[in-house]
């Protein structure tokens, strides 16, 4: 029997084209929860970049890739910041290569060269808008959770080896990486909310869309992909859904019975 279901953010529960949860994913998650099974958001998205669940009910969360668990009333039962060698190390890197960067603790976030297109073509896409960001030298003496690199795939590899040495990237778009602490992913976060919950497990059901996803569907008992994922992601499935702007949570539930 499955006791939790763990649910990536966009393109799973928020469609990007409407920027807004199905009513029919909201409605099939209420009855989730009135048979008894715990519904967990398991998001690459930091904390301060959340803000489009409106009626959907959960009991917990795994954010910033995992760097950060909470429970429903917000209390944290995990976190992990960067190792503070691969926060100061892009400080030097970043004047000599103005690429956009964004340093993200749980209370604040550092920014810089967010100025460019990309960046703005991001949170447009994520219908996001940044929030208030302090000068990135200050990262230094914080506790960060995740880096979000705007770099290529090309460049990806020599970054991480060569500035974030105990750091990992986790894409799920081609404009940015988001990076965490090595041994952080949604697998993790699944595992630490589960210990926190009393749940096993071989009860557990994780639904996703996106490259950083592939850990959370290959952990959870069963991985759920969305009919809008690559073919990369539903390669690493054992089940694909429909896509998100056409009840794919909905008919996930229903084939298996959830609801």
């Amino acid at each position: 029997m499955f006791k939790a279901l763990f649910f990536d953010i966009d393109g799973t529960l928020v469609s990007f084209t409407t920027h807004s949860v199905p009513e029919s994913t909201r409605q099939a998650i209420h009855k989730a929860r009135l048979r008894g099974i715990k519904v967990f958001i398991c998001t690459g998205r930091p904390l301060q970049f959340i803000n489009n669940l409106q009626g959907v009910e959960y009991d917990g969360m795994v954010c910033a890739t995992g760097a950060l668990c909470l429970d429903s009333e917000g209390n944290t039962i995990f976190q992990r910041s960067i190792a503070k060698e691969d926060v100061k190390r892009p400080l030097t890197f970043l004047p000599t290569n103005p690429i956009p960067f964004l340093a993200i603790a749980k209370e604040h976030v550092y920014g810089f060269n967010t100025q460019q297109d990309v960046v703005s073509n991001v949170m447009t896409t994520l219908n996001v808008q940044l929030p208030t960001l302090l000068p990135i030298e200050g990262a230094a003496n914080d506790d960060i959770l995740q880096l979000i690199g705007f770099f290529s795939t090309d460049e990806e590899t020599h970054i991480m080896n060569t500035i974030l040495p105990h750091s990992v990237a986790a894409r799920w778009h081609p404009s940015f990486s988001d990076v965490i602490s090595q041994g952080v992913g949604k697998d993790s976060g699944i595992d630490n909310i589960i210990r926190h919950y009393g749940i096993d497990i071989s009860e557990t059901i994780g639904i996703g869309d996106g490259g950083n996803d592939i850990p959370m569907l290959c952990h959870a008992a069963l991985g759920i992909a969305m009919g809008n994922a690559s073919d990369k992601v539903k390669a690493h499935a054992d089940y694909i859904t429909t896509h998100v702007d056409d009840n794919g949570i909905l008919h996930a539930l229903q084939h298996f019975h959830i609801i």
